[in-house]
């Protein structure tokens, strides 16, 4: 049975994304379209195509024909399906503010929405699937995100030390972190202009003379509004910015983030590895869905101290795994260079992206030759190794950590 193909993702053009970086690396001309994401994997909503001998196939197919070899048989037991989805990302522009539901919540939600008769395609549906959605991110380039709350004590500087939120320290003092949130998100629209407007009076001059630094709250709240279509109303989003940490991971550095912590990307290049899902429910800084009460059910309520993984190189010095506590998955890269050989088996279905320089994976059957921004898939249970003429960065994905 064959088990090494070349496999090809899916762009994915939303209004966020850049319009170089991704058709750069898959070597694509998009004719100037923002592709924000890149997906390689078995979602039903963009499967990767499989190159086979007899044809392209979607990946999902192959892997259903006979999900215990495919996938092996633990992870095809527990999940039933390729349990995660691989992308790279080029956020240009802020996605919206989100959080995830748990496995349980997604289930229950998921059902209750379809008892409801909600179109899965609904524009007012929170819930596309009944599946988790952790993910963890390695930085392609200097990347900024949002990720949790502040600690106290800086939420409370920052709510004594900014004009406009200083109304707010007494919620935060009585209601703590919920009660501050709920607050905010349930604000009407015309008290929310009428807070924050002069907020962004006071602070859209500066970043537009460059003299805000990114660490700093008032720069991703003036470029919010610079960049927004609707200068009229002042989209609530704009609190999380202040209330979130902002965190700054660097080329090679990861960020997890687990169910029910809130966060959003700001800017830069990423690989992400997450749960198979699409489960997603907004907070602000998008004109999509926002559900507040439903938002609210499940966010955590306290304070997230950034944990910036460096992954740990394992012993024969090319592969560095970025461990997590989601079941589902596992990130790696790999760094080869000319002298060196990287051997492994996978144990379940995998996929590997070149992200830098040009690979020769090969297995007891089959030789593939992969550039910049080409992928292969790995069935189950094969031995393969993989070398390359110059040096390369390999970024992996598997099943089941």
């Amino acid at each position: 049975m064959k088990k090494l193909f070349e496999l090809k993702g899916k762009v994915q053009n939303y209004a966020w994304g850049g319009t170089e970086f991704i058709p750069d690396l898959i070597n694509a001309d998009t004719q100037g379209e923002k592709c924000a994401e890149y997906w390689l994997g078995a979602h039903v909503n963009a499967p990767s195509k499989v190159k086979t001998g007899s044809g392209n196939v979607e990946l999902n197919t192959l892997l259903s024909k006979d999900l215990s070899s495919t996938l092996g048989e633990k992870v095809a037991d527990h999940f039933g399906r390729l349990p995660f989805l691989f992308k790279v990302l080029d956020v240009k522009e802020m996605l919206s503010i989100q959080v995830h539901p748990t496995k349980v919540e997604a289930e229950i939600g998921f059902k209750k929405e379809n008892e409801l008769g909600i179109p899965l395609n609904a524009a007012h549906r929170n819930y596309k699937d009944d599946n988790h959605k952790p993910e963890i991110m390695v930085a392609l380039s200097e990347f900024w995100l949002l990720h949790g709350f502040l600690t106290s004590d800086k939420i409370k500087a920052v709510l004594s030390n900014t004009p406009e939120f200083q109304n707010l320290l007494a919620v935060f003092e009585q209601s703590g972190y919920y009660g501050l949130y709920k607050s905010v998100m349930e604000q009407p629209q015309e008290e929310c202009n009428r807070v924050l407007r002069p907020l962004i009076n006071r602070i859209l001059p500066l970043y537009k003379a460059g003299e805000l630094s990114k660490s700093n709250p008032d720069y991703w709240a003036a470029k919010a509004v610079d960049s927004g279509k609707d200068g009229s109303n002042i989209d609530k989003g704009i609190y999380s910015i202040y209330f979130f940490n902002i965190v700054r991971a660097d080329k090679g550095e990861a960020v997890f983030q687990d169910a029910g912590i809130p966060h959003a990307y700001l800017e830069g290049q990423n690989m992400e590895l997450m749960a198979n899902s699409d489960n997603v429910l907004r907070g602000g800084l998008t004109p999509k869905h926002i559900d507040v009460k439903e938002l609210l059910k499940h966010v955590v309520f306290e304070e997230t101290i950034p944990n910036i993984l460096q992954g740990e190189l394992q012993h024969d010095g090319i592969e560095r795994i970025y461990k997590s506590p989601a079941p589902d998955f596992q990130l790696s890269q790999i760094n080869l260079g000319v002298d060196q050989q990287y051997t492994a088996t996978s144990k379940t279905a995998e996929i590997l992206m070149v992200i830098e320089g040009k690979v020769t994976v090969k297995d007891s059957n089959t030789t593939l030759t992969l550039q910049k921004g080409q992928s292969a898939l790995l069935l189950a249970n094969n031995t393969y190794r993989m070398t390359t003429s110059n040096k390369a960065v390999v970024y992996k994905a598997t099943g089941g950590n």
